[in-house]
């Protein structure tokens, strides 16, 4: 039998060391929220892939689909023989996607791709150079997309020179608010502090977009307030520059809605989602306002395996399971199982400063002291390890790693959650004792 210290080993003498491996495991088959590796252990899976599996592991419709398509044709190129489920996929986000305008959607393979050409969109369609982003933002590792991230290690770190004409603000991270202030008496001064930065750091003329998460992933799953997005909606059209929200990780059904901006009753003026939207095959897509979307020249966008016939079938089962087969409203009824727990666990545990996020997109800030809020970095790190022991997959995250999140598949089995809560609960015990 094979096991995984062999196969580090190979992986060591033949992989670059450049792709890091959270968890010293091969996985050799996984179903729903289960992974099992080359050694038949079995974890519950709290990481879906990071974001990617909301319909869980290999579902059986999202199999039949790319099995259906494969059996027809694996690849023809979209501008060279189109195909039909490019442009099912396409009309079924525009549908879907915020606000009553006439919308166009592409397709690409990444979430980086996707907010890189989110940003062509904007430039080419308002003959402006310059984009505002925002701190413990990530959108991705490409040249741009590293540019747009705000953490240094390990994703920006000698990778210079970067992309010009990026601006960066302070976001609504209302329990370390950049200006020190306590919402609600702060008025949300964080969005309306934008006018300011058009005075000191870019003019709003030479703007193109403002990109933001709605919720912030690798930021540590930072939820703005009520008021944060229609204030910077209603700047962004004030000075016409393009409002684009990255959905990638907080889409897709993670939050109890598709979009998780929906939350917040804005239309965004541009969207990206990838990751949940295909179930683990390679799709992106940017949607957005037709005028915007159609201001490139034809060939300006697109990309050679862009809306792969077997991604866009996956992505239709998606829909098809999220909207149909009541999987969306399955995760909003998770999401608020998993708050109740979380405050519980807060009200236990004093390491846990701060628990955020919206439906089953969910974490825990964990500190040395509530008053002084220094960052618990290491005893994240133990209990994501003490958990992977006791056969539990969960990530950290954060600007200093130490938050807790789960993205577990939206269609765990209520065993399989309370098996792997209490995992992380016994995690969170052994801490407490030291």
């Amino acid at each position: 039998m094979k096991t995984n210290k062999d196969l580090i080993q190979r992986r060591n003498e033949h992989v670059s060391q450049g792709p890091y491996n959270i968890y010293p495991i091969f996985i050799k088959k996984a179903h729903g929220a289960v992974m099992v590796d080359v050694e038949d252990r079995e974890y519950i899976d709290f990481a879906g892939g990071i974001g990617v599996l909301n319909v869980g592991h290999n579902h059986p419709k999202v199999v039949a689909a790319i099995k259906d398509q494969a059996d027809k044709f694996i690849h023809t190129c979209f501008h060279v023989g189109m195909y039909e489920s490019y442009v099912d996929l396409a009309e079924r986000l525009n549908e879907v996607a915020p606000g009553d305008f006439p919308k166009a959607t592409m397709f690409l393979n990444s979430g980086a791709e996707a907010v890189e050409n989110a940003i062509k969109v904007a430039r080419i369609s308002k003959k402006r150079p310059a984009v505002i982003a925002f701190d413990n933002a990530f959108h991705g590792r490409t040249l741009l997309g590293m540019t747009l991230t705000s953490k240094i290690k390990p994703y920006k770190h000698e990778f210079g020179p970067f992309a010009p004409e990026v601006y960066r603000m302070p976001y609504a991270y209302c329990y370390r608010c950049p200006y020190d202030l306590k919402y609600p008496d702060c008025g949300v001064a964080c969005a309306d502090k934008m006018e300011d930065f058009f005075a000191s750091y870019v003019a709003p003329e030479t703007v193109a977009a403002v990109i933001a998460e709605p919720i912030q992933g690798e930021g540590g799953f930072i939820t703005p307030p009520p008021e944060y997005f229609p204030k910077l909606q209603e700047i962004s059209r004030k000075y016409d520059i393009a409002l684009i929200i990255d959905e990638v990780q907080a889409g897709s059904g993670r939050t109890g809605k598709f979009f998780a901006i929906e939350h917040w009753g804005i239309e965004p003026d541009i969207i990206t989602t990838a990751k949940s939207l295909a179930a683990g095959m390679p799709l992106s897509a940017v949607t957005g306002r037709k005028e915007l979307m159609n201001a490139s020249h034809p060939g300006g966008l697109g990309g050679t395996y862009a809306g792969n016939p077997l991604a866009c079938r996956a992505g239709l089962a998606v829909m098809d399971i999220l909207f149909k087969d009541g999987v969306l409203e399955q995760g909003r009824v998770l999401g608020e199982n998993l708050q109740a727990r979380f405050n519980e666990m807060q009200s236990k545990y004093e390491i846990i400063g701060d628990v955020r996020g919206k439906g089953a997109m969910l974490a825990l800030e964990l500190v040395k002291d509530r008053k002084t809020k220094t960052p618990a970095t290491d005893e994240a790190k133990r209990i994501a390890q003490s958990c992977f022991e006791k056969g539990l997959i969960i990530l950290t995250t954060g600007h200093y790693g130490n938050v807790i999140r789960v993205l577990m598949p939206l269609v765990i089995t209520d065993d399989q959650l309370d098996k792997g809560m209490s995992i992380l609960e016994e995690a969170f015990t052994e801490l407490n004792k030291g």
